[in-house]
């Protein structure tokens, strides 16, 4: 048996502000470290200890991993960051008051726009602040790669690429491995490890920075899984 830890980055300045984050590279709150803080010492009190960390390239994700590894005093161990842990990219909702969305499209629709697996936002085009190819981190990737919207599914699809590329085989070497990330990579992540249905994934939330503890069999596929408190 193995475990897996997940952790949803902390409360971010847009989470508090009821925005659509997506790419936007938005720092964590105050209570965000304070809840990092906390994600940390639980670990410690509960004798976790992790040899490999995975992240996006977001800051609120990649600080949240660091203040858990700083309370753990595991600074010191590898920590690989990759875009396709990336929060699913929202399009033109990116930056909006979701509650504003709802007034003006329906509480229908910005449900589908948020959890069916299969709907797009609304699309930004190439020449809008908010297009990820003007920006450095994102210089290597393709055409294709650089997105105007993403449904979960297409999320699915850029994660899973990095899971057995990059995750799978330090969990086959026995690593103890953390991965913090956001709702949606890892809403994606979790559909694949428990096989779960389209139905079920709607309906999935992660709350912030609670740790997220799977175990897994020789094979990887889960046999439980449980929040840490």
């Amino acid at each position: 048996m193995q475990k897996l830890v997940l952790l949803r980055h902390g409360e971010s300045l847009w989470n508090k502000e009821n925005r659509f984050t997506g790419w936007t590279d938005i720092d964590l709150s105050e209570d965000g470290f304070r809840q990092s803080e906390q994600a940390g010492r639980l670990f410690k009190k509960h004798g976790f200890e992790f040899d490999i960390g995975f992240t996006s390239v977001l800051k609120r994700s990649i600080k949240t991993l660091h203040v858990v590894l700083d309370q753990m005093d595991m600074l010191w161990i590898p920590v690989q960051k990759s875009w396709r842990l990336n929060e699913r990219f929202y399009g033109a909702l990116q930056g909006l008051n979701k509650e504003a969305i709802t007034q003006q499209y329906g509480e229908e629709q910005v449900h589908k726009w948020r959890r069916d697996p299969h709907e797009h936002p609304p699309a930004i085009n190439e020449t809008d602040e908010r297009f990820p190819g003007h920006y450095l981190r994102y210089y290597d990737l393709t055409y294709r790669e650089l997105p105007l919207t993403e449904n979960l599914s297409e999320t699915m699809d850029r994660v899973l690429p990095f899971w057995h590329e990059a995750i799978v085989p330090a969990l086959r070497q026995n690593q103890k491995v953390i991965i913090c990330a956001h709702g949606n990579s890892l809403r994606a992540l979790i559909q694949y490890i428990e096989n779960l249905s389209d139905e079920a994934v709607t309906s999935l939330d992660i709350p912030t920075a609670i740790p997220l503890i799977y175990e897994l069999d020789e094979k990887l596929d889960c046999i439980k899984h449980y929040y840490l408190s």
